[in-house]
């Protein structure tokens, strides 16, 4: 997924390297046709785990995703500004640009940046694309304020709260998170109370969507 760390990216492969498959699926009555990549561990680098610790989070296509862009699918969205964290195989983002929204996806992997954008454009969808991390100082902060902010599965790991808790009230007063009650959730949702209105509800299997405001 998304801005684990700032100092540098995974290494890129070249243009169409990627084993790539199409995964179909519906979602608020349109047929979204997405490239994924064939064996997710096949991404696996040891050299930029050792530096990152970096994981190809990105190229599942997680239920958490599936829940956002079904909640996305039911929002008037049309003319919104749209930012995406951690946008992955970019389903929500995808969605969001379907409505009408102007959207930018964003993720610290530059294999996703480069799989969304060709999902959007097999989808008809203008998407922006940008790789950026989850620091207070970068282009994402410098376009804000997004008038939605969008996150699916974002809490892997405990840095992560940290980092979210900074950066979200950097880029917008609306956030939107698909969270699958991995062991963090709770310890971001507390923090996150402290500026916040958070409203919370189940969304399929284990899956919650957090609606944040300000």
């Amino acid at each position: 997924m998304s801005g684990r760390r700032q100092s540098r990216h995974p290494r890129r492969r070249a243009a169409g390297a990627l084993d790539l498959v199409e995964e179909r699926i519906r979602i608020g009555g349109r047929a979204i046709s997405l490239l994924r990549p064939r064996v997710a561990d096949a991404l696996l680098d040891e050299e930029a785990f050792e530096h990152e610790e970096f994981l190809p989070y990105w190229a599942e296509l997680w239920p958490s995703a599936i829940a956002l862009a079904e909640e996305v699918a039911r929002l008037d969205v049309d003319g919104r500004r749209v930012l995406e964290l951690g946008c992955g195989l970019g389903l929500p983002s995808i969605v969001a640009a379907l409505g009408g929204a102007r959207v930018l996806a964003s993720d610290w992997s530059p294999d996703a940046v480069e799989v969304t954008a060709r999902n959007a454009e097999r989808n008809g969808a203008e998407v922006e694309t940008v790789l950026a991390a989850w620091g207070l100082a970068s282009a994402l902060v410098d376009a804000a304020p997004w008038d939605l902010v969008l996150g699916a599965d974002l809490l892997y790991e405990r840095r992560n709260v940290e980092q979210l808790v900074a950066l979200l009230p950097c880029l917008g007063d609306e956030v939107l998170l698909s969270e699958p009650g991995r062991p963090f959730e709770s310890a971001f949702l507390e923090r996150a109370r402290e500026t916040w209105t958070v409203d919370s509800r189940p969304a399929g299997g284990r899956v919650r969507i957090h609606h944040l405001r300000r």
